[in-house]
């Protein structure tokens, strides 16, 4: 379900002097764009932003001087990460579909973690197209049966339904590497060849 989002009507003012005065006094510029519309340009409660960052809204419900259904599309932040300077929104129709990042958890411990391999997460996240009302928060990888010198793809990526890969899938997420140097137990080496 969407979160419902009080935004204001910026006056004509814009720039950065203007986006400053109006962060003094509690509210984040935002600007309102898509659908071959004319850009909005808005002001959010940092309060609201705080709570759209607290629940990871994607897709919010737009009230006040304007009413319409956007998807979060971009935060910028301050250099230290802290605070939102900016956020853009784009018009969605929630029978659309829009292509999204949306990250990875990664789902058990590998085998070859546990052989004495270096495990090593080469993405956190993976492009996927879907239907706005199906944007999932997180994709899974169960990486419990991943051994030495094995690795997985953005193809093993568990997607739910209506949700469609964007990322090519011979991208590698997650692989266990061996520890160059060491001795392998051969035995464990035949086990995984087996």
């Amino acid at each position: 379900m969407a979160e419902v989002v009080q935004v204001q009507k910026r006056d004509g003012s814009l720039g950065t002097a203007a986006s400053r005065r109006l962060r003094k006094t509690g509210s984040v510029p935002a600007v309102l764009y898509g659908h071959k519309q004319e850009n909005q340009h808005l002001a959010i409660s940092q309060k609201t932003v705080e709570s759209i960052l607290r629940h990871h809204s994607r897709i919010v419900e737009l009230q006040g001087d304007v009413v319409e259904t956007a998807m979060v599309s971009d935060l910028q932040f301050d250099p230290l990460g802290i605070e939102v300077l900016h956020i853009d929104l784009q018009r969605v129709d929630m029978n659309e579909k829009v292509t999204v990042t949306v990250p990875i958890r990664f789902k058990g411990e590998p085998i070859g973690g546990k052989q004495g391999g270096i495990v090593i997460e080469n993405a956190h996240e993976v492009e996927v197209e879907c239907p706005v009302v199906a944007i999932p928060d997180f994709v899974e990888l169960n990486v419990t049966s991943v051994g030495l010198g094995e690795h997985r793809s953005a193809s093993d990526v568990k997607l739910p339904e209506n949700v469609v890969l964007v990322t090519p899938g011979e991208t590698v997420v997650y692989h266990v590497e061996k520890v160059k140097g060491e001795e392998v137990d051969e035995t464990e080496e035949e086990g995984e060849e087996a």
